[in-house]
């Protein structure tokens, strides 16, 4: 289910992955097109990032590799492909700067949250930059650093 939260918006997915794999430089609102029984397993929280990324395209943008599980109440010819490339709403302007960046820095654009905005369906997306495994290595020391120090100044109280 999806999970309101402070802001008007209701959370339905975050992908956590994202953090880990990748340094997030830039982020950006865009919006899906979406058949009715998709939102209605958004609407249960039945998505799954796995390696969901963003393809930028002919400028064009589109959603890949994000499964949206069937919606079991849907009829036969209402369901929907799981595994199917979702058009992202964006400005051809935001596409066309996006799409320089990846080109010339190297760097992937990736979704990182989907959550309902005013009864529509929002993803967010981020310009990422892959971090290498000893990167992700200190990030985890330091987590783990800072978890430590919590807990210890919670013991002092």
């Amino acid at each position: 289910m999806s999970k309101p939260t402070g802001d008007g918006t209701k959370l339905i997915a975050l992908n956590r992955k994202a953090r880990h794999f990748y340094e997030l430089l830039d982020f950006l609102e865009a919006g899906l097109s979406l058949t009715g029984s998709e939102v209605k397993s958004l609407r249960q929280g039945m998505v799954n990032f796995k390696d969901g990324y963003v393809r930028l395209r002919d400028g064009a943008a589109t959603l890949c590799g994000v499964h949206i599980s069937p919606y079991k109440s849907a009829s036969v010819m209402d369901q929907h492909d799981p595994e199917r490339e979702r058009p992202l709403l964006l400005h051809a302007h935001q596409i066309a700067a996006w799409q320089a960046k990846v080109e010339q820095k190297g760097l992937t654009v990736v979704p990182v949250r989907l959550y309902f905005k005013a009864g529509r369906v929002k993803l967010e997306i981020a310009l990422a930059k892959g971090k290498n495994v000893h990167d992700r290595r200190d990030a985890l020391k330091e987590r783990d650093l800072d978890r430590e120090a919590a807990r210890a100044r919670a013991e002092y109280k």
